[in-house]
């Protein structure tokens, strides 16, 4: 799927995908950096960050796990709900392991800073997140994260991972949605 396909639902392509693949090997390396000599457990956030788990963990040099969990607090609007539901739990025991979250978006960072408290009750070592998208101007709860792809202004986007209806996934780009798709 390219830009071509989607020309009249998009009002502006916001990251392409040279800029997304740059930087998550900017990513990739601190993360080697941080997590050097020690275990680490990448668990993604489905289903958006299907994309950004895929190829952040392609160009990392650190061994590294991998589970996915999914929560829900968006059904198909445009703003999350506040309201947070487990759809799929983790299969892996987090005691004692060094965790590193990846999402795709932070957006009120309501449901982030939830599942960061479930995962912190779990005995890890440590919990940090690592995303490829934050919207500052939209956060309603402050979240300490490690590693930000990018800091995007507070518009709906899609592309990557992110959706609209379950939409636009497959985008290799990231784009602003045209607001007669949504309203």
């Amino acid at each position: 799927m390219d830009q071509s396909d989607v020309a009249g639902d998009l009002a502006e392509i916001l990251l392409t995908e040279e800029q997304i693949g740059s930087r998550l090997d900017e990513m990739a390396a601190q993360i080697d950096a941080d997590y050097a000599g020690k275990d680490l457990l990448v668990v993604g956030v489905l289903k958006g960050a299907v994309m950004v788990m895929a190829d952040l963990s392609r160009r990392l040099h650190h061994p590294i796990e991998m589970d996915w969990m999914a929560v829900s607090s968006y059904g198909s609007g445009t703003k999350s709900s506040g309201v947070v539901r487990i759809l799929k739990d983790l299969d892996t025991d987090l005691s004692g392991r060094n965790v590193l979250i990846a999402e795709d978006i932070i957006d009120s960072g309501l449901t982030l800073s939830w599942l960061v408290q479930n995962l912190r009750s779990r005995g890890p070592a440590s919990v940090e997140v690592a995303t490829m998208l934050r919207k500052p101007d939209a956060a309603k709860v402050e979240v300490d994260v490690r590693y930000v792809g990018f800091d995007i202004p507070n518009e709906f986007v899609v592309g990557y991972g992110l959706d609209h209806a379950e939409k636009y996934r497959n985008l290799p780009f990231i784009g602003t949605l045209a607001p007669h798709v949504y309203s």
